[in-house]
């Protein structure tokens, strides 16, 4: 998660399951870091990813749903298809395009992900208290 996330969701700034969030794709050798220090969409430039059927800002993400279970709320969202593509991806950003396109997280993949003329799917993490992509204890 982006720090500044965090404080913002303290002061309510982000409501997940009722806010736009998108995913935007960084491509595969990003001359930048992103990662809890990355504040906003902005700070990709131009290293976002590029491609064949990829539009700049990525694509959103729906099917946000909140759960508590035991001491720990978790968000968890549908996983994302980027449909018919040609793209190179380190990893991607998970923001939030109703409040001034401001960061949530960061996503790094464990190689760099290739697709050509075909769908790139990113798939969130199981919804569980221990492995959400967004969790609080």
């Amino acid at each position: 998660m982006c720090n500044t996330f965090k404080q913002e969701l303290l002061g309510g700034v982000h409501d997940l399951d009722t806010d736009t969030l998108k995913l935007a794709l960084i491509k595969g050798s990003p001359s930048g870091t992103y990662g809890s220090a990355t504040t906003n969409y902005s700070d990709l430039g131009s290293d976002e990813a590029s491609g064949a059927g990829y539009s700049a800002g990525g694509t959103i993400v729906s099917g946000a749903s909140i759960t508590l279970d035991g001491a720990t709320a978790f968000a968890d969202f549908s996983d994302v298809t980027f449909e018919d593509v040609s793209v190179n991806a380190l990893g991607c950003l998970l923001y939030n395009s109703s409040k001034s396109n401001k960061a949530i997280a960061v996503l790094t993949f464990t190689t760099i992900k290739k697709s050509i003329n075909a769908d790139f799917v990113v798939s969130f993490p199981a919804a569980t208290s221990s492995n959400a992509i967004i969790r609080i204890t």
